[in-house]
């Protein structure tokens, strides 16, 4: 593994920064901006984004630009050898453009045209507002393209929602021709002769309501089509933002700040217009052993981050470094959470830690929303003196950056097949298919094991182990890859409600799991969601692990019965197949009939992967790992999430990069520490 070139050209710092507002503070700016200086510099801090919801301060009106307090603040910031990412503004439009041309504003699925008001209340297929972005962002990139300060684009801020305006029914039944190209295909492809919804044009179609007796909102096919849409249309409208940069500034990188397992948007396809990916982080600590639980969401992101761009090192755009104010509870974060926060980012993968906001503004709907330097405004609070340490410890951290992750186990997780399954009609209850993944996350990080986040276009050839929690959907060539991963010598581990549809959301005929029913050996006959009372359980290895709630019916059509539906069951099924094994080729293909519990993900995974030839190691409770590596040193990361103190043993010779000290053996990891060992 060789090493990613810096984030910002020729600087191998780890980022410490944050969102920063001056523009908020333009009637104070000469006393709070040179002292946001002086407080910036205390922190260790060496980037700020900057610009992010400025278009109104920009552009106060039509075609009347004024950029004289951005140019004070890209100067202020260069002086103090502070980098700019500097964000373009098309998150907040300004209410005169929402007067001037109505066309902007959204209209909901009930068909009711939004007012203006919050964020992201723009129609993403607007020609106008189109235009008025590419306006501003070239004139920010004419503007800054040789500013010494700027070191990256920030494309707007946290991209979603949905437009059903009548420019955007037009440009999805132009989306469905370009699909399609007939009538007659799109009625093949959404089953059209059930409850007779055989169309004869496009220009019979329109987006699906809510309300459901509004409009159409049971066809899957249409519903399906209508969220690969939107997702498309999002990433259509950053190509219209990002062409403008790309062209001005080709050497300046570009990112766009994502969010947490964001359902309406396919992030492994926006990751491709970007040269970074980054995101929001913004876990609910709770002080207690619980934070262990909470401490998974955002490792699983991380990983998520890092795989959109093969492997190359993320951005923790955002976290706070005290309380947010949105969450149900706003507790404040205990001592020593803002340093391990920001550590477990760099240790799964992220070369920056960010914090929103830098100063609290006066007003607003986040004006109690945690931050670097409070309403107070000094440097004598608890949370800013946590943020300067965090920024010391960065500093000392600074070979980890551009480092990279070696993980020969992949956990599946794709956006289409989500969409697909919330709609499978295998009754009212949520399919819980991100929980479902996340606890197979949970049992690998449980047993040490380092992890990509792939979807079904991603390559599979560098893995050992893939796990393919409910791929309901195959899409695409994903079946014949998987085959021929299995066929290679690679271990595939499928689960129920694998293999039922295709990529438009048609059921196999044959039997499931469809097209990979010879590599798993198996005909699966029947889905039970057990009923209140039910029990059920797997006996594996002498064992009975009881189910959760999903239990298939599987035949074994030439794989070998690891594990049955133990005799404690209440369900008929007792006693049949429910754990499979099948030799495919040169690879190993098993088959999980029922959804389970974390315990037996454990049990069954490390005797699986130790199989496949991937290193395990039962992690104490409480504690996470991982490894960065720029194939010549390699970086041991270790995190307590209890509040109580850990013991460890150490597999090799160490400096603690944080410490200086050495470390081998055993070791106590205290309550909320990070550790960064280089191997020696």
């Amino acid at each position: 593994m060789t090493k990613f070139p810096p984030v910002f050209k020729g600087d191998y710092a780890i980022i410490h920064g944050g969102d920063y507002n001056p523009e908020q503070w333009l009637k104070e700016k000469d006393t709070i901006w040179k002292r946001d200086m002086e407080l910036a510099k205390g922190a260790s801090i060496n980037s700020l984004s900057v610009g992010i919801f400025s278009w109104a301060l920009i552009e106060r009106e039509e075609g009347v630009f004024d950029f004289s307090w951005l140019d004070e603040t890209m100067d202020m910031l260069a002086e103090n050898d502070i980098k700019a990412i500097l964000a373009t503004p098309s998150g907040a439009r300004p209410p005169w453009l929402a007067e001037k041309y109505p066309e902007v504003l959204r209209v909901d699925n009930n068909r009711q045209k939004m007012l203006y008001a919050g964020r992201h209340n723009h129609c993403l297929s607007s020609p106008v507002y189109r235009e008025k972005v590419r306006i501003i962002n070239t004139k920010l990139a004419e503007r800054y393209k040789n500013h010494p300060a700027l070191a990256m684009w920030h494309v707007s801020n946290e991209y979603g929602g949905e437009c059903h305006c009548e420019i955007c029914q037009k440009r999805f039944r132009e989306w469905l021709r370009e699909r399609y190209l007939t009538i007659d295909k799109l009625n093949d492809a959404w089953w059209g002769a059930f409850w007779s919804h055989v169309y004869t044009s496009f220009e019979q179609i329109s987006s699906p309501t809510t309300p459901s007796w509004l409009g159409e909102n049971e066809q899957h096919g249409l519903k399906l089509a209508w969220r690969r849409f939107v997702s498309d249309q999002h990433c259509n409208f950053v190509d219209n933002e990002i062409a403008p940069l790309r062209a001005i500034t080709p050497d300046i990188p570009v990112t766009i700040n994502m969010m947490d397992l964001f359902p309406t948007i396919n992030y492994f396809e926006m990751a491709k217009r970007l040269d970074r990916a980054s995101w929001d982080n913004y876990p609910q600590w709770t002080g207690s052993e619980a934070d262990y639980s909470v401490a998974l969401r955002p490792a699983f992101n991380h990983e998520l981050q890092r795989s959109l761009k093969d492997g190359k090192p993320f951005l923790m755009m955002e976290s706070s470094p005290s309380v947010v104010n949105w969450q149900s509870s706003n507790s404040l974060r205990e001592p020593g959470t803002v340093m391990l926060q920001g550590l477990q980012a760099v240790a799964f993968g992220s070369d920056s830690v960010q914090y929103f906001q830098f100063r609290k503004g006066r007003g607003g709907c986040e004006k109690f929303h945690g931050a670097i330097v409070g309403h107070e405004g000094s440097e004598n609070t608890r949370v800013y003196k946590e943020v300067a340490e965090t920024g010391r410890a960065l500093q000392k951290l600074s070979e980890v950056a551009g480092t990279g992750i070696k993980a020969d186990t992949a956990l599946l997780f794709d956006w289409e097949n989500n969409w697909a399954l919330s709609d499978a009609k295998f009754g009212k209850q949520d399919k819980r298919y991100e929980e479902t993944v996340m606890r197979s996350y949970e049992a690998l990080k449980r047993l040490g094991v380092q992890v990509d986040i792939v979807d079904e276009t991603k390559s599979l050839d560098k893995y050992k182990v893939v796990i393919g929690d409910m791929a309901y959907m195959l899409r695409g060539d994903y079946a014949a890859r998987v085959k021929r991963f299995v066929e290679n010598g690679g271990t595939y581990i499928g689960t129920y409600v694998t293999g039922y549809v295709n990529d438009e959301d048609l059921c196999f005929l044959g039997g499931f799991p469809g097209p990979l029913s010879e590599m798993f050996g198996i005909w699966a006959e029947e889905i039970d969601i057990l009923p209140q009372g039910a029990e059920c359980f797997i006996d594996y290895h002498g064992k009975d692990y009881k189910t959760l709630d999903w239990c298939e019916v599987i035949h074994a059509k030439g794989a070998d019965v690891i594990g049955k539906y133990a005799d404690a069951s209440t369900r008929f099924y007792r006693d049949t197949p429910a754990l499979t094994m099948n030799r495919y080729g040169e690879g190993t293909a098993y088959y999980i009939a029922a959804r389970m519990p974390v315990e037996f993900l454990i049990d069954f995974y490390r005797d699986a992967l130790v199989i496949a030839g991937v290193e395990t190691e039962d992690m104490p409770e409480g504690v996470m790992r991982s490894v960065r590596s720029n194939g010549e040193n390699e970086y041991l990361f270790l995190m307590n999430f209890y509040p109580k103190d850990s013991e460890i043993e150490l597999h090799g010779d160490y400096t603690d990069l944080l410490t200086g000290k050495h470390e081998a053996g055993k070791t106590t990891l205290k309550s909320r520490q990070a550790m960064c060992l280089k191997k020696n």
